[in-house]
């Protein structure tokens, strides 16, 4: 078993990347004023001719990337998740999504887990706004391996990604030595055949937490990583769908238009079967400690340990 590692998807964002631009010289970053908060500031220390910092200017950044990737780089465009796909979301469909540039969108401190920021922050729409762009891959990796394996990925792959980071340290679950990471592939992390829970980032983390307490109750719930959120893994989640009957997704960004409503989406059209949504529910968060929002939205191995029985009901 891979060591257990304890820390922010961003920070392994940020490593990853200065590991992979050793061998690939394609790679290039992109900033607008928020390096250490996205954990950049060391691919700038050790590629400095690689590194353009953008100033608060979100869209410009996401032009010039767009501009780098038609000259055969491979741009990574960072920022906040409010403000990279947010507030930049006219360039990314136009001058990204469009003309299906080889652009990675990185959007960092997303979801309600930004804590003390408050509601202008804690974007929870970024999954939703991403998966409406024709073509963009979109990528929400549970923790410090899947981070750095996921990133590795979109260098390989030729065309848009957005990739989500949190702020919060999370413990790895993704140890196993067999671990394979694959885009538009779920991992099954617990067999079961009671229920199914589908979970995607941080809240892969406490899905597993849920899980392994249901089990100890005696109700055996099959836990799959949806570590991409488009393309969707629908081979694997109708095949839950047929041998569990129910699902419960778990995320940490509102219900519409993201994790939830693609699994829903999906088994209306291939297996149709009950679907209970666990995620912001339509509403802004605010401002606390990260920890307490969590509990505060059910987003927590006991929210989701009651939903799955609920929904078992």
């Amino acid at each position: 078993m891979a060591e257990i590692v304890k820390k922010a998807t961003r920070e392994s964002f940020g490593e990853a990347l200065v590991e992979l631009a050793k061998t690939n010289p394609d790679i290039v970053v992109l900033v607008a004023d928020l390096a250490d908060a996205t954990k950049v500031e060391n691919f700038g220390k050790a590629y400095p001719d690689r590194f353009i910092e953008c100033g608060i200017a979100e869209g410009n950044m996401v032009g010039v990337a767009a501009g780098l990737a038609s000259c055969g780089k491979i741009p990574f465009a960072t920022s906040f998740a409010m403000f990279s796909a947010g507030r930049a979301f006219e360039q990314v469909r136009n001058s990204v999504g469009y003309p299906h540039l080889n652009v990675k969108i990185v959007g960092s401190h997303a979801g309600i887990s930004v804590g003390e920021d408050g509601a202008s922050h804690q974007c929870c729409e970024d999954i939703a706004l991403m998966r409406t762009i024709p073509g963009m891959v979109v990528l929400n990796p549970a923790d410090h391996y899947e981070m750095q394996a996921a990133v590795k990925a979109a260098v390989e792959y030729q065309g848009p990604v957005y990739i989500r980071l949190g702020r919060l340290a999370v413990e790895s679950c993704n140890n196993s030595d067999d671990y394979h990471f694959e885009l538009g592939k779920g991992i099954t992390l617990r067999e079961g055949r009671d229920i199914t829970v589908i979970a995607t980032g941080l809240m892969v983390g406490e899905a597993l937490k849920a899980v392994d307490s249901l089990a100890s109750a005696g109700i055996h719930a099959r836990l799959i990583d949806m570590h991409t959120v488009k393309p969707l893994d629908t081979e694997l989640v109708v095949k839950a769908a047929k041998e569990t009957g129910r699902i419960v997704t778990v995320e940490e960004h509102n219900i519409i238009g993201g994790l939830g409503e693609a699994v829903a989406a999906c088994l209306s059209k291939e297996y149709p079967a009950p679907v209970t949504r666990l995620g912001v529910r339509d509403v802004f968060g605010h401002s606390g400690p990260a920890v307490d929002l969590l509990k505060e939205f059910g987003l927590c191995a006991q929210g989701i340990e009651e939903a799955v029985k609920e929904a078992l009901k």
